[in-house]
């Protein structure tokens, strides 16, 4: 049965979404911890590393921590699986340097790349909300096993500037900069309380639930659930 909405928009999750979540804690995760003290010591001056060391020093309440202290914070973030928008920012520099090395490769299901493509296609615009940093998300479209993907997304929205992905603001905050009515955007995500959020701040939502993902058992709550997106049928309006 195919799920279908008329709205302007599609807002996109990348982990469990678009994405496989394990793609991302057995290559990428493992990819970052073993370049984060080179980061840290080498780029250490440049202003967006320089940020995120700040904002590591403030969450763990030692202003005066080392790169080697800062560097142990990073790691039990990640052992945590914590969305800490500092790590998601240092993460974000070193995966795009890697991108660009051709050391990586981004993941997408097979469904994802010609249903987006269809999407855009069709004049309905794309955007990314990802606990990503910006920066990764940017290295993650443009480095796909399909080329560049950039060209199909209109915006790119991380916890930094939307906020926490499980707080309505942080939707509505993705509307007004986008300039599109809530009730003509519609955001796929495989996490209930994400999809929560964006149904708080006025939003269509789809939970996406793929075998093997972390969130599959525990479903997506009272959302309209897919399997893949080829269950998604999105229409612009036709006005």
């Amino acid at each position: 049965m195919s799920l279908r909405h008329e709205v302007d928009a599609v807002v996109l999750d990348i982990e469990g979404t678009t994405s496989a979540t394990g793609f991302v804690v057995d290559v990428l995760y493992p990819y970052s911890r073993a370049r984060f003290a080179e980061l840290l010591t080498e780029r250490a001056e440049e202003p967006e590393v320089a940020r995120a060391v700040a904002q590591v020093r403030e969450e763990i309440g030692e202003p005066d921590a080392d790169a080697a202290r800062v560097e142990k914070a990073l790691n039990s973030w990640l052992d945590e699986d914590r969305k800490a928008t500092p790590l998601k920012t240092l993460q974000g520099l070193v995966w795009s340097e890697g991108f660009a090395r051709g050391e990586l490769v981004s993941h997408f299901y097979d469904d994802v790349v010609p249903r987006v493509r269809a999407w855009h296609a069709s004049g309905v615009r794309l955007y990314v909300y990802s606990s990503g940093s910006v920066a990764a998300q940017r290295a993650w479209f443009t480095n796909s096993p399909e080329g560049d993907l950039t060209s199909l997304l209109s915006g790119l929205y991380d916890t930094e500037n939307a906020g926490p992905k499980q707080e309505a603001e942080s939707y509505r905050r993705i509307a007004s900069a986008t300039g599109i009515a809530a009730d003509r955007l519609l955001f796929l995500s495989d996490r209930p309380g994400e999809l929560d959020a964006a149904r708080e701040a006025g939003w269509h939502t789809v939970g996406i639930r793929r075998p093997g993902e972390p969130y599959f058992e525990q479903g997506v709550g009272d959302h309209a659930a897919a399997g893949t997106f080829d269950e998604i049928t999105v229409s612009g309006s036709t006005t």
